[in-house]
């Protein structure tokens, strides 16, 4: 094979180090970056590139490598106390995770793994070093990105540190290729952290259509132990102050102090756990609903997964995301492809994973009024919105992800194998 041929990679490095895919979204850490690693390594899997995902190990009763899926193994790496670590803890065991990466590594033939995807710029770090070590190509995908969190912080959330904002620009500087969630966030990379626009590719996450589909709404509703005839509004995520289920609960007493709304009829389902800035005051959201009078109509569940968080976007008339900063919008697709209709806030990717007026409505802002009046007037045209939903939602799949992102590793492979041959010419 000449210097600059292309080749599909037979192995991928994903690196994950705060957060691994066989934790469950919706507490701690674990979120839409869980599940984007884990679908979309199950079906490289399937298509003949296999993958090995390296995360930091939090228990020692962890195994050193679990395997997800036929085909994809996870690797836990011993960096730092064996439990979890709040990320800003983290910088401090980069060395220790990069050295576990590369005594891995250096325990198989040369050139085992072909390419190198990191996942948060923690990852990016490791990534760029072990792509020095490898002489394979890096590519990254940021998820979140500091410089955007901090022009929209919510309240009582710490801007992100310095430290992290210099990390991100260097992995921006040193990756082979940027996998960006949307166009919205490639513009960001390009202006915000001066990214080479032929280095970017925008991908944009899938939804798993086989499990997030339409069905029986009263079943799910009696699975779940929910009145029949409620107005179901829900929230699904992560419990802190970037996500914002607050905005939920005011919107849903404002409701019920304009009397748009019969209080015996509202039901706010709240699904996930603390995470983050919110684990520093794990019953704020129970207290703010105490403070508001709504305990009664609020009911708190655990994160749900696979099928049961299905039966829960099914179950409730509307799915709010009201995030400050959202990079994509994992759950509004989900819901969406469930047929419920989502109101969103207009920030990051959310306007590009909600069609306003077609699958739900987007709001400018948090005030609570705004956000009742659009909770409301998307109840009142669920099912239309309903059917532009599931219709919407379709253009999402984690098999076009796959591919997007197979095709992102080739070009990556391909770039880096004409620069080898420049060299080998000017030698």
């Amino acid at each position: 094979m000449g210097a600059a041929q292309s080749r599909r990679p037979r192995r991928v490095a994903v690196l994950s180090v705060h957060t691994s895919p066989l934790e469950q979204p919706g507490t701690g850490d674990a979120g839409g970056m869980n599940v984007y690693i884990a679908e979309t390594a199950t079906r490289m899997a399937r298509r003949g590139t296999a993958v090995e995902v390296f995360t930091r190990a939090t228990s020692s009763d962890l195994p050193p490598v679990a395997e997800l899926a036929p085909g994809v193994l996870v690797r836990h790496i011993a960096a730092g106390p064996f439990e979890p670590m709040e990320r800003a803890e983290l910088p401090g065991q980069l060395c220790a995770f990069t050295a576990g990466v590369l005594r891995t590594e250096a325990r198989r033939e040369p050139g085992f793994y072909d390419i190198i995807h990191s996942h948060y710029w923690l990852s990016g770090q490791v990534g760029w070093l072990a792509r020095d070590r490898w002489g394979v190509p890096l590519v990254h995908t940021a998820h979140t990105l500091a410089k955007v969190k901090n022009a929209a912080l919510a309240d009582g959330d710490a801007p992100e540190p310095r430290g992290r904002v210099i990390g991100e620009q260097q992995v921006v500087d040193e990756a082979d290729r940027l996998i960006a969630n949307t166009d919205v966030e490639a513009r960001q990379l390009i202006a915000l952290y001066d990214a080479a626009p032929d280095r970017v590719d925008t991908v944009a996450p899938g939804v798993d259509l086989d499990r997030f589909r339409p069905g029986d709404r009263a079943a799910d509703r009696a699975g779940l132990g929910l009145p029949a005839d409620a107005l179901v509004f829900a929230f699904v995520g992560r419990i802190q102050p970037l996500k914002a289920p607050d905005v939920l609960l005011r919107a849903a007493a404002e409701l019920l102090e304009r009397g748009a709304v019969a209080r015996e009829k509202l039901l706010v389902l709240v699904v996930g756990g603390p995470s983050g800035s919110g684990l520093e005051q794990p019953t704020a959201l129970r207290e703010l609903a105490a403070r508001l009078g709504i305990t009664d109509r609020v009911r708190f569940l655990p994160p749900q997964g696979g099928d049961a968080l299905a039966s829960v976007y099914r179950a409730a008339d509307v799915v709010a995301v009201p995030s400050h900063n959202e990079s994509f919008g994992l759950v509004a697709v989900e819901a969406q492809a469930c047929g419920t209709p989502v109101v969103a806030a207009a920030v990051g990717g959310l306007p590009i994973a909600v069609d306003h007026g077609g699958s739900g409505l987007l709001v400018d802002g948090h005030r609570s009024g705004d956000w009742a009046a659009a909770l409301a007037a998307a109840a009142r045209v669920r099912p239309v919105l309903a059917r532009g939903a599931v219709r919407h939602a379709r253009q999402f799949s984690w098999d076009r992800t796959t591919d997007a992102l197979l095709g992102a590793y080739t070009e990556a492979d391909r770039a880096l194998r004409r620069t080898l041959a420049r060299a080998e010419v000017a030698v």
